[in-house]
């Protein structure tokens, strides 16, 4: 990698989303709620044992333990890869950065907690969104990103990310 300085924007969303989910913790319990704004934002405490919108939370504690765990090692090897390359562009690499950073986080309440600290609410003209924390939002935020930067590339330009190739 060309700039070190990059392994902080991971390493920030980390510790970003470790401290407000601590903070959270210490100011509310299991299934508490705080409105910040009424009718739009609250602060909610829940804990998610399962996957995105609380998939797999069905599962024995076993299976998802090691879903989860060879999941995230090879999400962590491949995004993490990527990130790390030299010829990876600027916009692509923040994503990752991004994406990293948020699977960290939610993967060390996994490792901590046993289960994912959410506690983002959000109501949208009566409809309520799921709970979500800002590693979630990291992640989100991340695979737009790179959805953008895949976009974005000439056809001529080289992704970190290989395409199959196609026959002639």
């Amino acid at each position: 990698m060309k700039r070190p300085a990059w392994l902080l924007l991971p390493l920030a969303v980390l510790g970003v989303d470790a401290i407000s989910k601590l903070w959270v913790l210490s100011r509310l319990r299991e299934g508490e709620s705080f409105t910040v704004i009424p009718h739009f934002f609250n602060l909610s405490l829940g804990f998610n044992t399962g996957a995105i919108f609380g998939s797999l939370q069905g599962l024995p504690e076993w299976a998802r333990t090691v879903i989860f765990t060879v999941a995230g090692i090879a999400a962590l090897i491949y995004f993490g890869g990527l990130f790390i390359k030299d010829e990876t562009p600027t916009l692509e690499r923040a994503a990752l950065g991004l994406i990293l950073g948020g699977a960290m986080g939610n993967g060390l309440d996994r490792l901590v907690h046993g289960h994912v600290v959410d506690f983002l609410d959000f109501v949208f003209g009566g409809w309520h969104y799921w709970t979500f924390n800002l590693a979630d939002s990291a992640i989100v935020c991340g695979a737009i990103l790179f959805g953008l930067s895949l976009l974005r590339q000439p056809a001529t330009h080289k992704s970190s990310v290989k395409t199959p190739a196609k026959d002639a």
